[in-house]
C-alpha cells in the first residue's frame, strides 16, 4: 500500500519576506537616481553643475529612507495580525 505524503505547504511567509527584502533597495536607490537625474537636468539648464544634482539626490535619499521606514511598521503589524511572527 503506497504511503501518501501530505501536501506541501507553500512557504508564503518566506516568499513574502524575500520579496519585501528585494524591494527595499530599489526604493532607496530609485529615489536617489530620480532626484539626482532631475537635479542634473536642472543643473544643465541653469548652468549650476553639480549643485542641484547633489541637493535633489540627497532629497531623494531622504524620501527613500522615509518610504522604507513607513513600510516597516506596516509589515510588522501585518505579521502580528496573521500570527506569522
Amino acid at each position: 500500500m503506497p504511503v501518501e505524503e501530505p501536501p506541501r505547504k507553500r512557504p508564503t511567509a518566506f516568499l513574502r519576506a524575500l520579496a519585501y527584502a528585494m524591494e527595499l533597495p530599489f526604493i532607496l536607490v530609485g529615489g536617489v537616481v530620480i532626484g539626482g537625474g532631475i537635479g542634473w537636468w536642472l543643473d544643465q539648464q541653469a548652468g549650476t553643475l553639480p549643485l542641484l544634482a547633489i541637493m535633489l539626490g540627497l532629497l531623494g535619499f531622504i524620501a527613500g529612507l522615509r518610504e522604507i521606514l513607513r513600510r516597516i511598521p506596516k509589515n510588522d503589524e501585518k505579521r502580528s495580525e496573521h500570527g506569522d511572527g
